[in-house]
């Protein structure tokens, strides 16, 4: 009889319709290949050459406000545009078409040495509350259909500056990892009359053993099918389409469940965890989305050690997603870790 902790067997991924491989008799193999170097360097409270700290001039010219809490403004170097010129190409498989949209940077903090786990659960519900602010704001505008809420952390990321930050990109057209999920979460209501996740987060709760934390409002959990070495999914205990329908008391939850996650991560292996994360939530179409359940994935890199991190290349890229470790395992060790952050441990 197969023994999921031990051989290989593949997962199904009821979000997106796809499948990930899990190799757990992997884990055990040596590691002679590439390491990454930790990145760890001690930053001032204020850096007189970081573009993100108040009062500081940016690259392209503008002046950053002398701010004291949050800071929001749009991207001076931004992927989309709002004047883009409608067009479009069709030449049999040839296909084209105009995007327009607006990037906008949001710095968490004035200082230049914080990352999220780090600061204060009421600086943290600040970075929620403009969260929001943005999200209708932009979600708002006749041409902005979809509103993306992320974060970078960390070189290993590819983020190009250390002041805590993230971004928020508004476009025009739905994009294909959001597009999955509307079909598979459309489906599951139209069959079962019920949200997909909240099936899922209720599934967690009985079942126990793919949980980090919770809160009253929120929980911090491994999915099932996770396909990154120590993916984490955010969930509201509550269904809600977006973070504009949260409460007050929620929103201080949800800072409350991103500080401990990220703390965690940190405390894994002593070192600023990297990773990549952001905010799904109901398109800002104009239509009704009953079926949609707000949450926030994370995908870090790290694998192993604070220098060994997982890449998704050869059979990932080709085939199908794999990972070794299974997602109870990665569950298991983010629980049992402190929740006081190693720097003041």
């Amino acid at each position: 009889m197969i023994d999921f902790t031990e051989h290989p067997h593949r997962r199904y991924n009821a979000l997106t319709g796809e499948w990930v491989m899990v190799s757990p008799h992997r884990a055990k193999r040596p590691w002679q290949g590439q390491t990454e170097d930790t990145g760890f360097v001690s930053r001032p409270i204020y850096d007189p050459e970081c573009y993100l700290c108040p009062g500081n001039q940016r690259a392209s010219g503008p002046v950053n406000d002398n701010y004291d809490s949050t800071f929001v403004f749009t991207n001076d170097f931004s992927a989309l545009l709002p004047d883009t010129p409608p067009g479009e190409l069709k030449e049999g498989l040839l296909q084209a078409k105009a995007e327009q949209g607006i990037c906008r940077v949001i710095c968490f903090s004035p200082r230049h040495d914080l990352t999220i786990p780090e600061m204060e659960v009421e600086d943290i519900r600040k970075v929620v509350d403009l969260w929001v602010k943005e999200y209708v704001t932009l979600g708002d505008k006749d041409f902005i259909n979809h509103v993306q809420i992320f974060e970078n952390k960390g070189s290993v990321m590819g983020c190009s500056n250390p002041h805590p930050h993230g971004q928020i990109w508004a476009q025009s057209s739905i994009p294909v990892e959001v597009e999955k999920e509307i079909i598979q979460q459309k489906k599951y209501y139209l069959e079962n009359g019920k949200a997909l996740l909240e099936e899922y987060v209720e599934t967690e709760l009985k079942e126990r053993t793919r949980l980090v934390f919770e809160n009253g409002a929120f929980v911090a959990l491994v999915p099932f099918w996770a396909t990154w070495p120590f993916e984490t999914m955010i969930l509201p205990k509550r269904k809600v389409a977006s973070i504009a329908e949260l409460t007050p008391m929620e929103r201080t939850a949800f800072a409350d469940v991103y500080k401990e996650l990220t703390i965690r991560y940190d405390n894994l292996f002593n070192v600023s965890f990297p990773y990549s994360a952001g905010i799904h939530q109901a398109p800002t179409d104009g239509e009704e989305h009953p079926e949609w359940y707000m949450h926030m994935h994370f995908y870090p890199p790290l694998l192993r050690s604070a220098t060994v991190k997982k890449f998704m290349v050869g059979y990932e890229m080709l085939a199908n997603a794999q990972r070794d470790i299974t997602a109870e395992q990665s569950a298991d060790r983010l629980r049992s870790l402190s929740n006081l952050h190693y720097k003041f441990q």
